[in-house]
C-alpha cells in the first residue's frame, strides 16, 4: 500500500500536470492543479458542478469466503526516519505508535502511514524493512508556501481576501487550508452577489521544497434579480409591495442601487419589512408562508417567489393605560394617547405609544419604566383592543456620567454640554437635550447617543458617554470651478477642536476672478470656563464688482476691505443666547479710470453717479447685538427643530457711516420619516441712514445666486440698465438695441429685502446614498427694494438739421449723436492736437505751434485742433424697485463627487419683475488635493 499511494502521488494526478520551469531560480519546477481526486470534497462554485459517479459494477455471483490468514506478529528491533528537512525525527515517530522493542502486524504497519498522513505535515510515507523488524520511514515533507498569488481578482482586492483566508508565507501548505481558502474566496463572491464565481487552485513547485500556491478566480458576472413574484396578495398590489422591500429589481430606474443583487441576509429582511407593512396597514394575522430564490439556468439571474397570506383588516379595539406608578393618571395618560378606538391597527403606532409613555415616565425620573402593551384580538369583530401596563418603578437618579473614547478632547468639552449631572434626577429631556448638543459639536461620530446603565442600586442609574472621534484638524488645498466665481483656488487650515478644548483656529486664503481673501479666525467657546464665548476674526477682502456685455463680464467697482471684527456669546437659557459684535473696517472703493474717468473726475456718463458716489475711502465702526433662539437637534445638518434670529447693528460709533441695520432669519426642519426632511427658512432686513445721505452702493443688501436660486447673482432688485444704439444718426437708421445680451445691467442693491424658501429633502436607495446624493425639491419667494432713484442719462446731444430742428428715429426716438467732452490738462488748460509739422499728433496747450510744458513757449505755425473723447450715445432706465415677490421652484442634489462635493440646481423663476435677471443652472464643484 506504500508503495502505491506514493506511486499516486507521483503521478500525473490524472494527466491535469503541466510541467513548467522556474527560470528565476534555474531550477526545476512543476505547476500542479490541486483539482480532482486530491482535492476532494473541496466546496464546488456557485453553479454546483456535480461530477458523474462511475457505474456500478454488474452483480457477480458471491465467492465463497477465503479462511483468514493469521496475523505475523513481529518485533520492531530498530527504528529509523528519512527525508526529514525541517522537522525532527522525533516528531515524526510521535504521531505513531511505533517503538523499538513493541511487536507490530501490517495492521500496525498501515495505521501508522495513515497517523502520519492524517497529521498533514507529510506528503508521502513510506515504510521499509518490515520484513526483518529493522524499520525505515521514509517521508516528504509537505512544502513550505513561498507565496499566495492570486488572477483575476478585480472585483475583490487582494488585500480584503488576505484577510479572510489560511493560507500565509512561510506557512505549511496543505490540502484541507485550501479546500478551506476556496470556500472562503467563494463566499466572499457570494456576498457581492456573484454567484458563478469560480476559483481553479495551481500549485508551482520550487527548490527547497518550497511552492507558490495560484488562485485563479473566474469572478463571472454579477447575479441580478430578474424578478420578484408575490402570490396570495390581494389588498396589495405587487408594486406597492416590492417598494417595501429592500431588494429591487435591476432596472434603469435602479442603476444606481447596489440592491439589485441577490443577498439572502436580505431576503429574510424583507420579509420582515413585509410583515412591518401589513402590520401597519391593520393585517395582524398576515405570514409570509414562503420565500424562495431559484437561480437562472446560465447563473446571472436570480427570480425570487413569496407566498403571503394577507389574512382580516382589524381595527383598535378600546385603548386604556394601567400605571403602577402612582403619579400618573390612568384616564388623562389614555387621552392624550395617539391611538383612538375605531382607527385601523397600526403597529408602529403601537410602538411609538410605548415610546411615548416611557419618554413620559423619564420626564418625571423613572428611567426604567417597564411599558407593555397587551393585545386583546376578537376574532369575530375584527378589532384589537389595547392596554398599555406601566409597571411598579423607583424614582430614578444619576449616579455618575461615564465619558469613555475621548483620546484628544478634554472631559470638560463634552460634560458642559451635559444638561444634567451627577446626583440630578434622571429627565429624558435633558438626556436627549445633552445628546443633541453633543453631536452639534461636530468632534464625534455621527448618531451618538448617550447609552443608559443601571447603577449601584434600583433607584440609581449610569449614563455613558462613549464618543468616537473624529478628524479635528484639516488642511485643504482646493481648486474649482462655479458659475458664480468661475476658476477657485482656496487654502485653508482649521483646528476644529484646538488642543482639545473646543477651541477653533483657522487661516484661510481665497483666490478668484471675482474674489479675493485672507481671514484669521480664533473662538474660545467657554472664555475661562464660564459660559461666555468669544471669537475674533482679522480680515482682508478684496471684491470686484461687475456687470456682462454679451458674453464678456465687466468689472465696476472695486472694494478693498481691511479690518478685523470681535463676536461674544452668552446663554440666557438652554435655547435663548445673546449675541454682541464689534465690527472695524476701513473700505476703499476705486473704479478704473481709464474706463471711467474723464480729466482726472469720475464721469457720471461713463460709470453711473450711483458709482461716482461710492468711490473713495471710509472707515466704518459697528457696534450690533443678536437674540437668536436655537432648538436644532444639530447645527450641521439639522432634521428637526427651529432657529430664530433677531440682530441689529449701528455704525457711527466713530467712522465715516452712519447708518442703522435691523435683520431678523429663521428655519424649522420637521423629520417626516423615512428620510423625509421639510425646512421653511425665511430671512429679512432693513437699513436706514442716520445722516440723510443715501446708504452707500457697498452697505446695501443684494439678492440673487446662490441664495435665491433661479435668479443670477445680484439678479434681483433695483438696478439701472443702459441701452446702446446702433447704425447711423444722420442716416436715419440709429435704433435702440434692446437684446438683453447688450445691455448693460448695473445692480444698486437695496435697503430691505425679503427672502423665504420651503425645501423637501428626499431619500434615496442605498446606492445613491452611498454615492452622497442628497436631492431636493424648493419653492423660494423673496424681493429687494426700496432706494432713491438715481439719475440716470437718457441721452447726450439730439442731432438738429441745417435749420436747428431737432432730429428723431424711425422708432419716434431722438437722433443721438457721440458727445464729444474736451480734455484738459493738470492746470485745467484745454489740450489741442497739433495739426502739421514735426509735432504733428501731440497734445499742446497751444492753439497755434506747440510747446511741451505748461510754462513753455509755443512755437510754429499750425493751427491745431481742440483735443476731444467721444462717448457713444447710449439710454438709461431705472428698473426693479418693487417690494412685489419673485417666486422661483427647483430641484437640486447634492452630491460628494470623486471631484469633490458638488451642488447641481435647476430652478425656474416663475413670477419675476422687469429688469431681473434669471437663471436656470447654477452649480458649484470643487476637488481637494
Amino acid at each position: 500500500m506504500p508503495r502505491a499511494f506514493r506511486q499516486y502521488l507521483d503521478s500525473d494526478w490524472g494527466g491535469m500536470v503541466t510541467a513548467i520551469k522556474a527560470s528565476n531560480l534555474g531550477a526545476r519546477a512543476t505547476a500542479t492543479l490541486l483539482a480532482g481526486t486530491i482535492l476532494s470534497g473541496v466546496v464546488a462554485p456557485a453553479e454546483a458542478q456535480t461530477a458523474a459517479k462511475p457505474a456500478a459494477p454488474a452483480a457477480q455471483p458471491q465467492a465463497a469466503p477465503a479462511p483468514a490468514t493469521p496475523a505475523v506478529v513481529r518485533t520492531i528491533k530498530s527504528l529509523r526516519v528519512e527525508g526529514s528537512q525541517r522537522i525532527e525525527p522525533e516528531t515524526v515517530l510521535s504521531y505513531t505508535r511505533l517503538r523499538v522493542g513493541d511487536s507490530y502486524t501490517n495492521e500496525t504497519i498501515d495505521q501508522a502511514i495513515k497517523d502520519l498522513l492524517a497529521s498533514e505535515l507529510l506528503a508521502d510515507v513510506a515504510i521499509e524493512g518490515v520484513e526483518d523488524g529493522n524499520l525505515v520511514l521514509r517521508i516528504r515533507e509537505n512544502p513550505v508556501i513561498n507565496r499566495v498569488v492570486f488572477e483575476g481578482n478585480k472585483r475583490l482586492k487582494q488585500d480584503k481576501i488576505d484577510k479572510e483566508i489560511k493560507l500565509k508565507p512561510r506557512q505549511i501548505f496543505t490540502r484541507t487550508a485550501v479546500r478551506a481558502d476556496i470556500a472562503r474566496i467563494i463566499e466572499l463572491y457570494r456576498r457581492q452577489g456573484r454567484f458563478a464565481a469560480r476559483v481553479e487552485p495551481k500549485m508551482v513547485s520550487l527548490d527547497q521544497n518550497r511552492v507558490d500556491v495560484i488562485f485563479e478566480i473566474h469572478e463571472g458576472a454579477k447575479s441580478k434579480v430578474r424578478q420578484i413574484n408575490i402570490i396570495g396578495n390581494e389588498v396589495f398590489g405587487d408594486k406597492k409591495l416590492r417598494a417595501q422591500m429592500a431588494t429591487k429589481v435591476a432596472s434603469l430606474s435602479h442603476f444606481l442601487s447596489s440592491n439589485t443583487s441577490y443577498d439572502q441576509d436580505r431576503l429574510a429582511y424583507d420579509q420582515q419589512k413585509l410583515r412591518q407593512f401589513y402590520l401597519t396597514e391593520g393585517y395582524a394575522d398576515f405570514r409570509v408562508i414562503s420565500a424562495v430564490a431559484e437561480l437562472t439556468p446560465d447563473k446571472k439571474d436570480f427570480i425570487i417567489t413569496y407566498v403571503v397570506e394577507e389574512g382580516p383588516r382589524y381595527k383598535f379595539g378600546p385603548v386604556t393605560v394601567d400605571s403602577a406608578i402612582r403619579d400618573f393618571d390612568d384616564k388623562k395618560l389614555a387621552a392624550a394617547l395617539p391611538i383612538k378606538e375605531g382607527q385601523w391597527y397600526n403597529a408602529k403606532a403601537v410602538e411609538d405609544t410605548v415610546e411615548q409613555l416611557s419618554e413620559t415616565a423619564g420626564l418625571f425620573g423613572y428611567a426604567f419604566a417597564d411599558v407593555r402593551p397587551d393585545f386583546q384580538r376578537n376574532k369575530d369583530a375584527l378589532t384589537m383592543s389595547m392596554n398599555f401596563h406601566i409597571g411598579e418603578a423607583n424614582r430614578t437618579y444619576i449616579e455618575r456620567v461615564e465619558i469613555t473614547g475621548n483620546r484628544q478632547t478634554q472631559d470638560k468639552v463634552i460634560r458642559r454640554e451635559m444638561r444634567v449631572a451627577e446626583g440630578d434626577a434622571f429627565n429624558t429631556f435633558l438626556v436627549k437635550r445633552s445628546q443633541d448638543r453633543i453631536n452639534s459639536l461636530g468632534y464625534f461620530q455621527d448618531k451618538f447617543e448617550i447609552e443608559r446603565k443601571e447603577g449601584s442600586a434600583p433607584d440609581r442609574i449610569v449614563l455613558g458617554a462613549n464618543v468616537e472621534e473624529k478628524p479635528n484638524g484639516e488642511l485643504t488645498l482646493s481648486a474649482g470651478f462655479s458659475s458664480l466665481e468661475r476658476f477657485i483656488l482656496q487654502a485653508s487650515i482649521r483646528q476644529r477642536n484646538f488642543r482639545g478644548m473646543g477651541q477653533t483656529a483657522s487661516i484661510s486664503a481665497d483666490y478668484s476672478s471675482y474674489s479675493k481673501s485672507v481671514e484669521l479666525g480664533f473662538t474660545e467657546p467657554y472664555l475661562f470656563d464660564s459660559n461666555i464665548a468669544l471669537g475674533a476674526t482679522i480680515f482682508r477682502r478684496d471684491y470686484n464688482s461687475f456687470n456682462y456685455l454679451g458674453t464678456n463680464r465687466n468689472t465696476t467697482y472695486r472694494q478693498v476691505s481691511t479690518g478685523f471684527q470681535l463676536v461674544a456669546g452668552l446663554p440666557l437659557t438652554e435655547y435663548w443666547t445673546l449675541s454682541g459684535r464689534y465690527y472695524l473696517a476701513k473700505d476703499d472703493v476705486t473704479l478704473d479710470q481709464a474706463t471711467f474717468y474723464t480729466n482726472g473726475q469720475c464721469d457720471p456718463f461713463k460709470a453711473g453717479r450711483y458709482y461716482c458716489e461710492a468711490v473713495g475711502n471710509r472707515l466704518t465702526s459697528l457696534v450690533g447685538l443678536s437674540l437668536i433662539y436655537d432648538s436644532l437637534n444639530s447645527r450641521l445638518r439639522p432634521t428637526r427643530g427651529q432657529r430664530i434670529s433677531f440682530g441689529a447693528d449701528v455704525a457711527g460709533l466713530g467712522g465715516d457711516v452712519r447708518y442703522v441695520r435691523g435683520r431678523v432669519d429663521g428655519a424649522k426642519y420637521w423629520g417626516l420619516g423615512s428620510g423625509f426632511v421639510f425646512s421653511v427658512t425665511g430671512e429679512g432686513g432693513v437699513i436706514k441712514s442716520l445722516d440723510g445721505t443715501e446708504v452707500r452702493i457697498t452697505d446695501r443688501f443684494y439678492l440673487g445666486e446662490p441664495q435665491f436660486r433661479g435668479f443670477d447673482i445680484r439678479g434681483v432688485g433695483p438696478r439701472v440698465q443702459r441701452y446702446q444704439y446702433s447704425g447711423d444718426p444722420l442716416a436715419g437708421t440709429q435704433a435702440l438695441i434692446t437684446n438683453r445680451d447688450q445691455v448693460i445691467d448695473d445692480a444698486l442693491g437695496g435697503k430691505a429685502y425679503y427672502l423665504t424658501k420651503a425645501e423637501l429633502e428626499l431619500p434615496l436607495g442605498s446606492g445613491a446614498a452611498e454615492l452622497g446624493l442628497r436631492p431636493s425639491i424648493y419653492v423660494q419667494m423673496g424681493s429687494l427694494f426700496s432706494i432713491r432713484q438715481p439719475t440716470t442719462n437718457n441721452y447726450f446731444t439730439q442731432a438738429t438739421d441745417a435749420s436747428g430742428k431737432k432730429l428723431f428715429n424711425a422708432d419716434g426716438s431722438p437722433t443721438l449723436l457721440v458727445k464729444q467732452d474736451p480734455v484738459f490738462d493738470s492746470a485745467g488748460n484745454p489740450l489741442y492736437t497739433v495739426s502739421s509739422g514735426t509735432n504733428q499728433g501731440l497734445l499742446t496747450r497751444c492753439t497755434v505751434g506747440y510747446a511741451a510744458g505748461t510754462t513753455d513757449a509755443c512755437a510754429g505755425t499750425s493751427v491745431n485742433t481742440q483735443y476731444f473723447t467721444s462717448t457713444s450715445p447710449f439710454y438709461e432706465a431705472y428698473r426693479g424697485s418693487t417690494a412685489s415677490p419673485r417666486i422661483s421652484v427647483g430641484v437640486g442634489v447634492n452630491w460628494n463627487s470623486p471631484f469633490g462635493p458638488l451642488r447641481i440646481d435647476l430652478a425656474k423663476a416663475i413670477v419675476s419683475q422687469p429688469g431681473d435677471d434669471k437663471k436656470l443652472i447654477t452649480f458649484n464643484v470643487g476637488t481637494q488635493f
